[in-house]
């Protein structure tokens, strides 16, 4: 099997938990870093698993490294774009961290440089590859839910002072939005269930009043409606104000049936009682720490996709759709007013 040789750009908190990923997968070696830490010979051999990886401080220098096939970019939002935009010119498979960018204008250029290039590219929507997604396609699949006229997925997660990204997320440039910098997954989620394409939205939000959110340049709470082609519609709130243990809130009502997180009722299966939820053994989406997050699975399919010469399962058309609606989300939340997919130019 051929080895494919990584190189990750920012060593920070989302690449401490890709490396171990990386190097738990017999395909691939770390072969390069880019950062602005000074690493010490153990840390680099910590980093890479024991591997004699080099380290650049320039990122058009670390784009040269010698046989690099894969760029995984760990760096934060708002210097995605431009890094990607290079990576791609320079031929390099691209694994991006969420989201792909900051702003529409941003999103399109990369689309326009990855689409002309000849490479495979992915952005860690991971949560796609928990055991409760797979539960919930099969159980769509299997018409345990019917006909799905409602999707409700919520993230809340209180990112304040306590976390390290708090100083650079709370600024507009840098963050985006409370939907843009976490919710995004709570979106995708509801995308990936989703039996039709979303025609359009509207949005809502504020800013809480707690004294350690004011440094925030954007509010901190928002919550969107998506009307969907086929008559159905969805709900996705974004909260990162909350003070209370991570939730990821999906509640799915179906003509069949109803899903809401780790319990289930259906018309479908003889015997249950009509008043008691039937509880579904699976792991969910439990904690907002990347350490806990399901890289694993990607990032094996990511490298299975670079050697066999085919698409990821999660690609960046899948990723590009899910942002398009969320700036469609956002451009509602600057003009006060319900705006359609068709203003979204691709």
């Amino acid at each position: 099997m051929a080895e494919v040789k990584v190189g990750i750009v920012g060593l920070g908190w989302a690449a401490s938990g890709h490396a171990p990923a990386f190097n738990a997968n017999p395909d691939c070696v770390i072969d390069a870093f880019c950062t602005s830490k000074d690493l010490s010979d153990e840390e680099i051999s910590e980093w890479a698993g024991g591997h004699p990886a080099t380290v650049y401080h320039d990122y058009d220098e670390f784009l040269k490294h010698p046989g690099l096939d894969v760029v995984d970019i760990c760096t934060p939002h708002f210097v995605h774009a431009e890094q990607t935009i290079k990576a791609a010119a320079a031929g390099k498979h691209l694994m991006i961290e969420k989201p792909l960018a900051v702003n529409y204008e941003d999103l399109l250029a990369m689309k326009r440089a990855i689409d002309a290039a000849d490479i495979k590219t992915t952005m860690y929507f991971e949560l796609r590859f928990i055991p409760h997604y797979q539960f919930i396609h099969s159980a769509i699949d299997k018409q345990l839910l019917g006909g799905i006229t409602y999707y409700e997925v919520d993230y809340y997660h209180g990112i304040g002072p306590w976390y390290g990204q708090f100083e650079w997320n709370v600024k507009k440039e840098m963050g985006g939005s409370a939907l843009i910098t976490a919710g995004c997954h709570a979106l995708d989620a509801i995308m990936d269930f989703a039996a039709s394409e979303v025609e359009e939205v509207f949005g809502f939000s504020s800013l809480s009043v707690a004294e350690w959110a004011q440094p925030y340049e954007y509010d901190t709470t928002s919550t969107a409606i998506l009307k969907f082609a086929d008559g159905s519609h969805g709900k996705c709130t974004s909260c990162i104000d909350c003070r209370q243990p991570y939730v990821f809130n999906v509640h799915l009502v179906g003509s069949e049936g109803t899903l809401w997180n780790d319990e289930m009722w259906t018309t479908q299966l003889e015997g249950l009682r009509g008043d008691e939820w039937m509880k579904i053994p699976t792991a969910q989406a439990e904690s907002g720490d990347v350490l806990d997050h399901p890289y694993p699975p990607q990032i094996d399919d990511f490298i299975e996709a670079v050697i066999e010469d085919r698409d990821p399962l999660v690609s960046f058309d899948e990723a590009f759709r899910t942002h398009r609606v969320m700036f469609a989300i956002e451009k509602s939340l600057a003009e006060g007013r319900p705006v359609k997919l068709s203003e979204m130019e691709v």
